[in-house]
């Protein structure tokens, strides 16, 4: 009896852990834009949110770092969707969530490096122990997150469908997924399967 009791207890509280990894995972497409007021270092030493970066049409939030090869191989077309996102009256912040890497490669003064060798026209903020990070439930870089013009995330996933060979890429994802929200229809693909180097939490 006691064995029986004790095992069901046990189930019971693996299925619990799971549950709420479950619930505690990716941010839910319709979800609004999470931690939209804490502040945040961007580059150019302004302290900015999520909030006030947004514009007229919504805004793109895209996790990324210096130091990721699939950052690296991905960032003309990083600038490619950015500009386009800018073009469209959209906001575009990319955070560099990687804490654990914070004193290397991707300290403050790399960013700033990295973000004017990139031509970044746009916001490059630090993180701070991966808050939102941990609130999107984003695990890799580069790894996207679109919100419409009232906030509600349209689109989660990678900028487009070959992340390994820009040359063999079919569907821009992320792009269509600009295009779909500003027209008004429902975006036909909310998600994608983001390729690239996790996260360096602390």
């Amino acid at each position: 009896m006691n064995k029986l009791f004790l095992a069901t207890i046990m189930v019971s509280g693996l299925f619990l852990v799971a549950f709420k990894s479950a619930t505690n995972g990716e941010l839910p497409i319709g979800s609004s834009m999470p931690k939209a007021d804490v502040k945040l270092t961007d580059i150019s030493g302004k302290e900015i949110t999520l909030k006030s970066a947004t514009k007229e049409n919504g805004l793109l939030v895209m996790f990324t770092c210096n130091t990721c090869p699939y950052v690296i191989k991905n960032q003309s077309r990083t600038k490619e969707v950015c500009q386009y996102a800018a073009s469209k009256g959209i906001g575009v912040m990319l955070l560099n969530s990687n804490e654990g890497n914070r004193q290397g490669d991707d300290s403050i003064d790399e960013m700033k490096a990295y973000g004017k060798e990139q031509n970044y026209s746009w916001f490059y903020a630090v993180d701070r122990n991966n808050e939102l990070a941990d609130a999107f439930g984003a695990s890799r870089t580069p790894e996207c997150y679109l919100f419409d013009k009232s906030g509600k995330l349209v689109y989660h996933g990678a900028i487009d469908d070959n992340p390994a060979d820009n040359s063999r890429v079919s569907r821009k994802h992320l792009q269509q997924a600009i295009d779909e929200s500003l027209s008004g229809k429902e975006v036909s693909v909310k998600t994608s399967r983001s390729v690239g180097c996790g996260i360096k939490r602390i």
